[in-house]
């Protein structure tokens, strides 16, 4: 399997992970939490295959900044999270980062 499927299969479980966070109430909900270590495990064991094919600052950096990205848009639009200027221009950063990276990388690595 392509590394660059493999590590957005690891930035989609991440952000599952990550999302289930805030349902689980610290730990006290059981399917929540559940989530948090389901998405979690998948997301490292995913990560950990990318980077065979991947360099290691260029995957993490993409499975890093692309799950922030993409959790911060599960805030607003799961969660409600308000929306203004300065997160839009941040995500617009974080985005254009993560292009650059990939970009960078030549994606035949």
């Amino acid at each position: 399997m392509n590394a660059f499927v493999v590590l957005s299969i690891a930035i989609i479980s991440e952000v599952f992970g990550s999302s289930m966070l805030k349902l689980s109430n610290g730990f006290k909900r059981i399917f929540p939490t559940l989530g948090v270590a389901a998405g979690m495990g998948l997301a490292f064991y995913c990560l950990s295959i990318a980077l065979k094919a991947i360099p290691l600052g260029t995957a993490y950096a993409i499975w890093s900044g692309a799950g922030t990205a993409l959790t911060a848009l599960v805030g607003i639009v799961v969660y409600k999270e308000r929306m203004n200027k300065k997160k839009i221009a941040g995500l617009v950063l974080i985005i254009g980062g993560v292009v650059l990276l990939k970009l960078a990388s030549g994606g035949s690595h």
